[in-house]
Formats: structure tokens, sequence, C-alpha cells
């Protein structure tokens, strides 16, 4: 069965958008991945369809209700698919939840607007809440549309080459190293000479250290439970590989 997801939102004129083109876009002509919008306004119950109200004890903006959330959770044929709901109060995901969602059989996104939703629906519902990163969004669909691509990229047959998410960010619990291509020299810079040598343990090793360096200095949070992870002392002598 391929990937399916579903999107639960107030502006399903917003997807595919961007998941439309490229690399997930031909995907989704292929029928690798689909994709079903559900807008929540269609389990309103009132003449004027309203999906909000004041938040109880005072204060600004309005609040998603939970009855017509869980309507519109409710007409979704689930399937095993994990709901996930986007908002900023929720732990930000991670490149290890993206892997794994690519591995089941898709995902429900629930998209979050104003205030956010009722705290009600996550205690009646099976719902994980999830954030894009520590920022904070007019509305939950472009949180939705980077996971969803984050998930389809990682689909059997979407990208060319097998290899070519495995050595990216985050997969290793690493930034990136860096990467260069033709001219050989531009204004005056030159890709690093061991990426011309043609030695491959060499590249190999100089990534490696590439990567380590860069997260320990750009991302300490990412070096600290990388080095947690493979059981090492948090604070490691920096490397001082050829090439650097």
């Amino acid at each position: 069965m391929p990937f399916a997801a579903t999107v639960l939102t107030l502006y399903p004129e917003m997807f595919p958008g961007p998941l439309g083109l490229s690399l997930a876009g031909r995907a989704l002509a292929r029928g690798d991945w689909s994709l079903e919008t559900v807008q929540i306004r269609d389990f309103a119950t009132d003449r004027h369809r309203t999906v909000d109200d004041t938040p109880a004890g005072g204060g600004a903006g309005m609040v998603l209700r939970a009855d017509v959330v869980a309507a519109a959770l409710d007409s979704v044929s689930g399937r095993g698919r994990p709901v996930l709901a986007l908002t900023p109060r929720g732990a930000p995901i991670t490149q290890a939840r993206i892997r794994a969602l690519a591995a089941g059989p898709g995902a429900i996104l629930l998209c979050g607007r104003f205030e956010g939703f009722d705290e009600r629906i996550f205690e009646a519902r099976a719902i994980e809440q999830v954030s894009l990163a520590d920022i904070v969004l007019s509305g939950g669909e472009p949180a939705a549309l980077a996971i969803l691509d984050a998930c389809i990229r990682l689909l059997p047959g979407v990208m060319g080459a097998a290899s070519s998410g495995a050595e990216e960010s985050f997969e290793e619990g690493l930034l990136e190293y860096p990467h260069y291509t033709r001219p050989v020299t531009w204004e005056g810079r030159t890709i690093p000479e061991v990426l011309r040598s043609g030695d491959h343990a060499r590249i190999a090793a100089w990534r490696k250290a590439r990567a380590e360096d860069d997260t320990r200095s750009r991302r300490p949070d990412l070096w600290e439970r990388h080095r947690g992870a493979r059981g090492q002392p948090a604070s490691g002598a920096r490397h001082d590989d050829e090439g650097h």
C-alpha cells in the first residue's frame, strides 16, 4: 500500500502546494503516496459553520472547538496511521520520527489555527502533538507540508539514488558535511585538496571529521546527544584531520 496522507485543515487549498512539484509531485502522480484533505469547517453544526470560540478564563484569540475537531477526526479512516497535531506546544519532530512515519502506512495530520486546540481533544483521542521547531506559525499547514515532504522523500523510488538520504543532516545525529562542485576555483576559493585526491578513504575521513566539527560548533545540542548516544563523554577534543 502507498503512503497515505490525510490532512485536516481549514485551508485545504494549500495542498498539495509544493508537494505537487518536483520529486514529491512525480511520486504523487505515480501513486507512490496519496493525499486526502478534510475541511474541518464541514463538521461545524451551526448555520455559521463555527469552528472556534473564545478561550475559557478569558484572553486574546480564539480556540478550535474540541467537538468540531473530534467530528472531523472521527470521519477519517485511520487504517493504523498515527494522528499528529501540528502545534507549537508539541515536541519538535526528529528525523528518527520521520523515518518511522515513512516506513509506516502513512499519517493523519491535524493542522492547528488561532490560539490552538481545546485541550480536551488530546484527552479524548489518541493524538501525538508535534511541532516543526521552536517557532510559532500562523497555522499548522506549513509544518504539515514540511513533515510530509520529509517523509515522502524517504519512500522507495522517490529519490534517484538509494544512498541519497543516508549521509544527510540528522540521519546519524550529526549535521551533514559541506559540499563543493565545479569550478575548482571560484573568487579565489578552492575546493579542498582532499576532495580532489581520489582517495576515498581520506575523503570519507574528512567528511566524517567535518560533520562532527560543524555539529559541535553550530549545534552543540545535537553534539551532546550524539556523544551520549555513542556512550562517549560529551566534551570530546576537536579533530585536527587533514583538510580543515
